[in-house]
């Protein structure tokens, strides 16, 4: 048995959960102010991966990152390499299906911090950004690090978006919930079981570092 479709995946999670930690911040800080213009559409717009079909949003993403679509033929011309049918196709669908998490995780973070606080640190002549980094991110830094594990947890299994943009390679592209069901229908039960209880290790693992997180994160 082959336990590189399961180190895969661990490093597609990893990487993607970074990526999702640095957009969802920055998405939930935006949506986060009443100032923002239509700001429930872009909540709309970002929330909508976690509940479109995986097909669909994987139909989107080949549409947008394709060799045909313009950021494909940058991507290609700048690296040699296309994103789809790639590991960097394997980040980037894992990426969008996980971002949502993060994004509502750091807006409900961010609305919940007391306001008094934000207006004490102003009057004491500290700018936004500095208002953010000494006082909004350290406050809804646990909620959002309960996000940021969601999304790992959610990246670490990845299949449907995974499939439509990255392929199933073996050795390139196959992570473990592909491998799984590779396995499976190839009568290969004891490999898919073994990669079946790393996986729900790790995702049991993951959620209840969430809960102790959102708990903590309610208590103070």
């Amino acid at each position: 048995m082959s336990w590189h479709p399961l180190l895969l995946s661990f490093e597609v999670a990893a990487v993607a959960s970074v990526l999702c930690a640095i957009l969802g911040v920055a998405l939930g800080t935006l949506l986060a102010s009443p100032r923002t213009p239509m700001r429930d559409a872009l909540d709309v717009l970002f929330t909508a991966p976690l509940v479109l079909p995986p097909t669909v949003l994987g139909y989107y993403v080949l549409v947008a990152l394709g060799r045909r679509s313009a950021i494909g033929m940058a991507y290609e011309a700048l690296t040699g390499s296309s994103i789809v049918f790639t590991r960097t196709g394997a980040v980037v669908a894992a990426t969008v299906g996980a971002l949502p998490l993060v994004v509502k995780a750091a807006r409900s973070s961010l609305e919940a911090i007391e306001p008094t606080l934000l207006d004490a640190a102003r009057t004491l002549g500290a700018g936004p950004l500095r208002v953010f980094v000494t006082v909004r991110f350290p406050l809804a830094a646990r909620g959002i690090l309960a996000g940021v594990m969601l999304a790992f947890a959610r990246s670490l299994g990845d299949f449907g978006v995974t499939l439509m943009v990255a392929g199933d390679i073996p050795g390139e592209t196959q992570t473990a919930a592909l491998a799984i069901y590779d396995a499976i229908q190839a009568q290969r039960e004891e490999e898919a079981l073994a990669l079946i209880v790393v996986l729900s290790v790790a995702a049991f693992v993951a959620l209840y570092a969430v809960n102790k997180l959102s708990s903590r994160a309610h208590v103070v």
